[in-house]
């Protein structure tokens, strides 16, 4: 029989197979909404898709090592005892794997007191004493062994599953010099870390390979082994019986009585409603079409008839990116015309990276891309001009980068229909799917050609470049559109495109700083620092390193005798909250002058990433990140620009160093007041709270009056403290222990003060418990206006995971609509800027605050604008309050 003719067995090392898929893929992108992680399983049945469809099996098996114990851990109790512990996210997920592959009708094997290696031996030789030819899939280096003239080794890359090298015995010996046959000598001298087997000391690869090309095999080596001086030789004679156990160990057992045949293992029909079942608790709806596509004429193979490829295999590719066209002129604009005919058009732009403007284009529809090298001025490019600044929908991947890159280049942009990167996080908030590649991993099941990244612009035959983007950006749109339940539609569409444009506007605008003043803070900042240092060093007669936890705690708990803090992997805990609570159970000189130190210097450090991000027109331009929260809060980086302290005399001073712009009258600040408690009063319906809204009392001393059952004038200052903070802290699912550590009360008083509080405001009680309880039938909450953020780790089995779900799970809706309500207030802002024409600007988002600089003459039409759209943002069953402020900076401004 031609080799082209013998039937092919493939067999898979399930375990080794699955858990490399394990750590391929990030482990909290792939759940259920149960909380049970996939990821292994959706690496492993992809990587195996590949290969029915490259590589044609006839036959095939999976076989799995039942436990880490076999003859060889009771031979040698230390075998493969250095491996960690089985990850928890990867335990559940070989049976869940073992009944989708039972579905495929894919043969599943294990072997008590055996492992795996062990099968894919047995079957191995059996394969090739019965003229088949046999490909084994391991990531174990073990199964080298096994290559032969009929047995070819598919082994996967360090970085997954989704690269095999083939290793057929010129390879072997291409990559180690030796025979396969000789590879577990190699091993037996070396030793395998991996499975703890200690070889002999000093001796290498090199070493090894060079004594089997003299002496043959291990055995000879060993005859041998009075003629090998030096070191090593000595090495050998002493510790040859590691050598030999070792090589007792990696020899694999090719006899095994397995309960099959080969002819038992050919490739069959799979089971479409098992198939369908096992999928679709696993959430593969991708993964399933591609299942079930391997149904087209999948009769079941025999034995006799295996010897040509099984038709079950062949899947239908991807569709691949059209090929690009390069048009100008009447092409371009009839291009256009054709495409925007109903349906919006996918967008890809080059931008140079010295000055970020754009240099190229790609346009994408369902079938078609085209290719535009950018250069401004050309008048073949007046087609692609007039329909960016149309109001025709735009697809974009990334588009605040994208559309900056416009501004920057004077090119007018209108008509963003979605953004696939914010999409994508609407329906995944929590997930790590940040890239078009992530997302085309995920939503497509297809993998995103990439070009190199130290060229500015792709070569023109590689990988589509810019179309190829666009195409698949235009692709993902659609998909991720139909996976969006239509609250999540409405706030992609009516809050968080809006609210990228005026982002964009905010981060090109930049915001005026002062040098000058934040040089001067540094100065004297750093003065205080060098003073509470050399202070701290007198208290504890000498100099150390006051930013090494190590030798904070030989200061802190051997010379100072302190008690110890929380333990950790370096010893105690010297963070702020561990020093910040020894301070207040053992105050000592030493510790307060250190932790005020610690202060100065992070201030400091602010200060100084401030300075240096003043670019030459005297403005920082910081980047808000749209997606950079689960809750839908901006945040903001490079640099950050949310984390000024606010109440200490440093941090007024660092925000008194933003001022009015040039040209400027003036800066306005309009900030939120209360709102998350605003919030909590509409969705609880409680009639306490709504009263203190609505009646327009300060809602601290009027919940303290009632919790502590005095007249509101009577309500102290540690009174009004007390339940502020418990007010917050229920809301995110404060403990009475967290509450006793914040207000350093007994965990007694704790508890007795939410219990007052719980009895004078049920309904907020009632609310907190059932927001949970509706989160754990649902898998999601929701905010007032429809923003999901699932939550499957509530129903997980790990209780650390679980009861920070719930945590987070009961102040999502509460955070999540404060986000939604100033997102949609600034929105309106800036519309009403442009609708009345204004010249007054929107520069710096700061959780619940929001800061404006004035043009001259425009103060009184500005503040109507703001306070006008800030309140009225949403209908609440309460009031929206506002206040205003007015300033040459942004501390003068504070109200």
């Amino acid at each position: 029989m031609l080799d082209s003719e013998k039937p092919t067995l493939m067999i898979i090392d399930g375990h080794s197979l699955a858990y490399r898929a394990f750590h391929a893929l990030p482990v909290d992108s792939f759940q259920t909404r149960d909380g049970q992680h996939t990821n292994a399983i959706h690496g492993f049945i992809s990587m195996l898709l590949s290969l029915l469809r490259n590589e044609k099996p006839t036959h095939i098996a999976v076989a799995f090592d039942i436990s880490r114990f076999s003859f060889r851990t009771r031979e040698y109790p230390d075998y493969k005892g250095t491996r960690a512990s089985t990850p928890s996210e990867f335990i559940g997920q070989v049976p869940l794997l073992q009944d989708a592959l039972a579905a495929m009708n894919i043969t599943t094997l294990t072997k008590e007191d055996f492992e795996a290696d062990d099968i894919l031996a047995t079957l191995s030789v059996r394969g090739t004493n019965e003229g088949y030819h046999v490909l084994v899939v391991s990531g174990d280096r073990d199964t080298i062994q096994l290559v032969n003239e009929n047995v070819t080794l598919l082994y996967p890359a360090s970085q997954g599953v989704s690269a095999l090298t083939r290793y057929d015995p010129e390879r072997v010996m291409e990559k180690y010099g030796i025979r396969p046959a000789q590879y577990p000598d190699v091993a037996a001298l070396v030793g395998e870390t991996s499975d703890n087997l200690i070889g002999i000391s000093k001796v290498g690869e090199k070493t090894a390979v060079k004594w089997l090309g003299l002496y043959g095999s291990l055995d000879g080596i060993l005859e041998h082994a009075d003629e090998i001086t030096g070191v090593v030789g000595n090495n050998l004679r002493e510790q040859k019986e590691n050598a030999i156990r070792n090589r007792r160990l990696n020899r694999l057992v090719t006899d095994l009585d397995l309960p099959v045949q080969i002819t038992d293992l050919a490739r069959g029909a799979i089971n479409e409603p098992a198939v369908r079942d096992v999928f679709g608790r696993l959430e593969f709806k991708t993964l399933l079409d591609r299942v079930i596509k391997l149904e087209g004429g999948a009769a079941g193979v025999d034995g006799d008839a295996a010897a040509a490829p099984s038709p079950a295999v062949e899947a239908v590719p991807a569709p691949s990116a059209p090929t690009a066209q390069d048009l100008l002129d009447e092409e371009l604009g009839a291009w256009i015309s054709r495409a925007v005919a109903g349906s919006p058009v996918g967008i890809g732009l080059c931008v140079e990276v010295q000055d970020g403007k754009a240099i190229g284009f790609g346009l994408a529809g369902p079938t078609e891309t085209v290719n535009l090298p950018w250069q401004p001025g050309r008048t073949d490019y007046l087609p692609l001009e007039e329909w960016l600044a149309s109001d025709s929908p735009k697809i974009m991947h990334d588009a605040k980068h994208q559309i900056k890159a416009l501004r920057r280049s004077n090119l007018a942009f209108t008509g963003l229909a979605t953004d696939t990167l914010v999409a994508g996080w609407l329906l995944r908030p929590g997930g790590p799917d940040k890239t078009l590649t992530d997302l085309v991993t995920r939503y497509l099941d297809e993998t995103l050609p990439v070009h190199d990244p130290n060229q500015l612009v792709p070569d023109e035959d590689e990988a589509g470049g810019v179309p190829m983007q666009a195409w698949y950006t235009y692709r993902l749109a659609q998909v991720l559109a139909a996976q969006l339940d239509a609250g999540s539609r409405r706030v992609l569409t009516g809050i968080e495109m809006p609210t990228l444009i005026a982002l964009v506007d905010m981060e090109l605008a930049g915001v005026a700083v002062s040098h000058d003043e934040l040089a001067a803070l540094s100065a004297q900042l750093g003065e205080r620092s060098a003073a509470l240092a050399a202070g701290a060093y007198a208290e504890i007669g000498r100099e150390v390193n006051l930013g090494s936890p190590k030798q904070l705690q030989e200061v802190l708990f051997e010379q100072l005798g302190m008690p110890k803090t929380r333990a950790n992997k370096t010893g105690y805990s010297t963070d702020a909250g561990a020093l910040a609570d020894l301070q207040a159970s053992n105050p000592h000189p030493f510790l307060d002058l250190l932790l005020q130190h610690r202060d100065a210097t992070k201030l400091r450090q602010i200060v100084e990433t401030l300075d240096k991000a003043i670019d030459g027109t005297g403005r920082i331009h910081t980047n808000y990140v749209q997606i950079g929260t689960a809750t839908g809060r901006i945040s903001s980086t490079d640099p950050n620009l949310q984390n000024i302290p606010v109440r200490t005399e440093e941090g007024r001073r660092i925000r008194a160093a933003f001022h009015a712009g040039p040209g400027s009258e003036c800066l306005l600040t309009a900030d939120y007041s209360q709102i998350e408690m605003r919030i909590m009063a509409h969705l609880s319906a409680d009639a306490g709270l709504i009263e203190a809204f609505n009646a327009g009392e300060d809602l601290h001393r009027f919940v303290g009056a009632s919790v502590f059952g005095v007249a509101p004038a009577d309500v102290t200052p540690e009174m009004r403290s007390k339940v502020k903070a418990m007010s917050y802290g229920l809301a995110y699912g404060l403990s009475a222990f967290g509450l006793s550590r914040q207000l350093r009360i007994d965990t007694k008083e704790a508890k007795q003060l939410i219990g007052d509080y719980f009895a004078r405001f049920g309904a907020v009680r009632d609310y907190l418990r059932h927001v949970v309880e509706q989160a754990k039938l649902d898998g999601y909450t929701a905010t007032i206006f429809g923003r999901r953020r699932p939550f499957p780790e509530l129903h997980s089995a790990n209780r650390v995971l679980r009861e920070n779900a719930e945590r987070a799970a009961l102040n999502a809706p509460i955070q999540g609509s404060a986000a939604d309500i100033m997102k949609i207030a600034m929105n309106g802002i800036a519309d009403d800027l442009a609708e009345g024409a204004l010249e007054s600007r929107m520069m710096l988002q700061v959780h619940d605050e929001l800061i404006f600089e004035v043009a001259p003459g425009e103060w009184d039409a500005l503040r109507a604008v703001v306070t006008h759209r800030m309140e009225r943002a949403a209908d609440l069953l309460v009031p929206l309050e506002v206040q205003v402020g007015r300033g040459a900076n942004w501390d003068a401004a504070a109200h």
